[in-house]
């Protein structure tokens, strides 16, 4: 972020700026020369829901059904700088300064992550699938950790602009079902795995709240069942709400079956 931060969010809170060549809006043609316009997919979730694990399978199902370039990535990182900045932030070094300097570093990071690879994906035509996205940001730091709505928003409208998600699914199952997954994992566990049951309740609640006042964008989709049956649920949301993309009832091979199911 830069130095003028404070004014350009006064100004995000009046209204979002003018949109750039990079940041097309959405159902607009695409710019002369290029084929199929992008689409930018996001999962999101509390921990365990096993969003790494269907962005994979949804990635597989997409290549073989469209032919079409599909781009995997993750918040926050995707990019090196970005990478370096989650580790970080999930190692614990930004806690003692509370959820809005969280919240400016992921934004840092997202910045990065934008116009180094999700943007320019977009502008090729491809499908971008990204394990969390903004909802991530309102929901960890905002719903749970207590930064204010309207900041979080108007940060937002300063770092993403119009790149906006043509779907978010919403990866839903009870907290301690997936900190239970989450932890079968192995490994330490992250600076967010390690707090409280309250806390990943509050964001469950968080992610339910943004789907019902986006559901025009969002889909819930149960994240309980057997990883076969939860990729089975999101294929039939994305031929919803993305029509032509998949065929209705898609017989395509899943052919990560054998991942774990804790993302």
């Amino acid at each position: 972020m830069t130095s003028d931060a404070p004014g350009a969010l006064s100004a995000a809170a009046a209204g979002p700026a003018k949109e750039s060549a990079s940041e097309q809006r959405q159902g607009e043609p695409p710019p002369a020369g290029h084929g199929a316009r992008g689409l930018f997919l996001t999962f999101e979730g509390g921990e365990g829901a096993g969003k790494s694990t269907q962005v994979a399978r949804l990635a597989a199902t997409l290549r073989a059904a469209t032919g079409r370039e599909v781009v995997t990535t993750r918040e926050p990182g995707g990019t090196p700088k970005a990478e370096s900045l989650r580790a970080a932030v999930l190692e614990g070094v930004a806690k003692p300064y509370g959820p809005f300097a969280e919240a400016l570093i992921f934004s840092a990071a997202r910045i990065d992550h934008l116009d180094r690879l999700i943007r320019p994906a977009l502008a090729r035509g491809a499908i971008v699938l990204c394990d969390r996205f903004a909802d991530s940001t309102r929901a960890y730091q905002g719903a749970a950790g207590g930064v204010d709505e309207a900041t979080l928003r108007a940060l937002e409208r300063v770092v993403v602009g119009r790149t906006r998600p043509d779907l978010t699914l919403i990866l839903d199952l009870p907290a301690e079902t997936g900190l239970a997954r989450a932890r079968r994992r192995g490994g330490e566990g992250d600076r967010f795995e390690a707090e409280a049951l309250g806390f990943h309740e509050r964001l469950r609640t968080a992610f339910a709240g943004i789907a019902r006042a986006e559901p025009g964008r969002c889909a819930v989709i149960d994240a309980t069942p057997d990883p076969d049956a939860v990729a089975a649920a999101i294929r039939r949301a994305v031929a919803a709400r993305l029509p032509g993309l998949l065929p209705a009832e898609t017989s395509l091979p899943d052919r990560n079956r054998d991942r774990d199911d804790a993302a």
